[in-house]
């Protein structure tokens, strides 16, 4: 898929829409408990003032997150991504086996206009791949109201990541 764009937003486009018609592979985020694991340390990651969370969402197969980070970007996919892999795992029995792939696509926003469309692209995503009909029906995402709601206090754990399961 993204060798046929020579463009990185295209290339983004394309592996997106190809990620949301996906019926195959590894859907472990459909699986809402799985879901609530990825969620969790993109919301805490933010409560404990890693960077600024302007937009989340947590697909079947991937997650999108808009944020202003307050320490290396790295530093920050690699805690959420190493919080969210150590429950999930967990959870579905696997263990010593990676849980998200190593790349993801990161970009700079350049001006407000572009940051309004991408928080509206991850917001919308979960309508655009026909899971739900409004944005805010989408549990795993910054749309819904009560998003923070996510986090149990008791249990949470800090951490930050965007990519597709492996």
């Amino acid at each position: 898929i993204a060798e046929s764009h020579s463009d990185p937003g295209k290339q983004f486009l394309a592996l997106d829409a190809y990620l949301d018609t996906a019926a195959s592979g590894p859907l472990w985020l459909a699986q809402p408990e799985i879901a609530d694991y990825a969620a969790r340390p993109i919301i805490r990651g933010s409560e404990l003032r890693g960077y600024e969370l302007h937009a989340f969402v947590v697909m079947p197969n991937h997650v999108h997150i808009l944020l202003e980070p307050r320490s290396p970007l790295a530093r920050i996919t690699n805690a959420i991504k190493g919080v969210a892999a150590r429950d999930a795992n967990a959870a579905l029995g696997r263990t010593g086996r990676h849980f998200w792939q190593d790349e993801s696509f990161d970009h700079w926003i350049r001006n407000p206009a572009e940051f309004e469309r991408i928080r509206h692209y991850i917001e919308w995503n979960p309508v655009k791949a026909n899971l739900v009909r409004k944005a805010e029906d989408w549990k795993w995402s910054s749309a819904r109201g009560d998003w923070r709601t996510l986090v149990d206090k008791r249990t949470a754990r800090s951490g930050c990541a965007t990519g597709s399961p492996q």
